[in-house]
């Protein structure tokens, strides 16, 4: 229990601090420069999403299960990947924003040039918290996430008294909270020999790596299917202004999102230990206590959104949104939805078949394209809500039968799958 109430702390601190900035630009800047920095936000998640799959979620799976008894040596290589994958997300976005001046010059660009300034440091700060998931070490990961927290809190005071708050500066203020994390907890990684020692061990790492990587890589494509891509749907059907109340309300849904995430965190590489030892009895003992206490939340949560959410988006945006309080109720129920579907998921990804995660998300933009489009077009900003059930329904739904035909049985082991077991570990990471 002092373990998940860490990993909630952490994940509500770091979080907390992207929560600040959301409201302090929703309440001072206009809906349609708050929409284009939402819409800035959602190319983040995107890369993001890139950057987990690239760097660290087969660096949790593979550092808390295969590779715990060397992982100071394993930490090393991945924290040089990590700098280089953000380092070519930084180039990317840089060059995208150069094209889009030179081509397109009524296209605002500042917050996009905010983020590619900065992705480097936020993805190397979520890199660090990771880090410290996988050595079983959340108070770490929290100490990181509060200073991060409190940094950013004071450089939002202090860009708001001078008139220097707005959707570029934002992601500058971002990247100097992780820096200044990071310059307090960095030394608190393990230190290990050059890089070359775990490679010389290992020859066929990348290979492996690529090979689990590949479907999670695919999914972080799919997955904008199922949340962002309805800002760009409501970009496009309606407007940029629209655009921003959808985000104005989900930022008051992502809380219990970032629970999700927090448990994900704890849970992941305990389930990836306890399959590496090949102990299923534990490994299902433990995802049942993990689904039972993800759907409490989401229950509790929706609850506490159905009493108290209109006057929370009332206090939060001074008045500013009150009209989509009807609909926030409705918002509340993704991640209820959501839930269950997530708990399978890191199971799935314990037992080393992102692929079967992959479908899932297939599924859900599927849903996004057949159900979402015309819903959208239709209904408008409710039909967005709308979608974003029906496409939580279609990832859950499909994430149910892979769990049942895939995990509950005894694993067996396919080259695609596990390419060789590794030594058995002892059972024991925000958003």
């Amino acid at each position: 229990m002092i373990q998940l109430a860490l990993g909630m702390a952490d994940q509500g601190l770091s979080v907390g601090g992207m929560f600040l900035v959301n409201v302090a630009l929703a309440r001072t800047q206009t809906k349609e420069e708050y929409g284009v920095f939402a819409l800035s936000y959602s190319i983040f998640i995107f890369l993001s999403g890139l950057h987990n799959a690239a760097v660290l979620e087969p660096f949790t799976v593979y550092g808390s299960g295969r590779y715990q008894g060397r992982f100071s040596s394993y930490l090393r290589l991945m924290l040089r990947t990590n700098v280089i994958a953000g380092a070519l997300l930084s180039g990317v976005l840089l060059l995208t924003c150069w094209l889009l001046s030179r081509f397109s010059p009524a296209v605002n660009v500042r917050a996009l040039l905010g983020l590619g300034l900065t992705v480097l440091f936020i993805v190397t700060g979520s890199f660090l918290r990771r880090s410290f998931y996988v050595q079983r070490q959340p108070a770490q990961a929290a100490v990181t996430s509060s200073v991060f927290f409190v940094a950013v809190a004071i450089l939002l005071l202090i860009a708001a008294k001078i008139h220097l708050l707005n959707i570029f500066s934002v992601f500058l203020i971002v990247a100097m909270g992780w820096v200044v994390a990071g310059l307090v907890s960095f030394r608190k990684l393990p230190q290990s020999d050059a890089q070359e020692q775990f490679l010389k061990c290992e020859p066929q790492y990348w290979q492996e790596h690529w090979q689990y990587s590949r479907w999670v890589l695919a999914t972080a494509f799919v997955f904008q299917f199922m949340h962002q891509g309805y800002y760009w749907l409501v970009a496009g059907f309606l407007s940029v202004r629209e655009v921003g109340e959808l985000k104005a309300m989900y930022v008051l849904i992502a809380p219990v999102e970032q629970v999700m995430i927090s448990l994900s965190f704890l849970f992941l590489p305990a389930l990836a230990a306890k399959y590496v030892a090949q102990n299923m009895d534990a490994f299902l003992a433990l995802w049942r206590r993990y689904t039972l206490l993800m759907m409490g939340l989401t229950i509790a949560f929706a609850l506490a959104v159905r009493l108290v959410g209109s006057f929370a988006i009332h206090l939060l945006y001074a008045g500013k949104f009150d009209e989509l309080a009807p609909m926030l109720f409705l918002l509340a129920l993704v991640p209820l939805l959501m839930g269950m579907g997530s708990t399978m998921s890191d199971a799935i990804r314990a037992v080393e078949k992102p692929r079967l995660v992959f479908y899932a998300y297939v599924s859900s933009a599927v849903a996004t394209f057949v159900l979402g489009v015309p819903l959208v077009k239709y209904f408008g900003l409710r039909g967005a809500v709308y979608g974003m059930l029906v496409s939580a329904v279609a990832y859950s739904g499909t994430l149910a039968v892979a769990f049942r035909i895939n995990v509950p049985k005894p694993i067996a082991l396919h080259a695609e799958d596990i390419y060789r077991p590794g030594p058995p570990v002892p059972s024991s990471e925000a958003l």
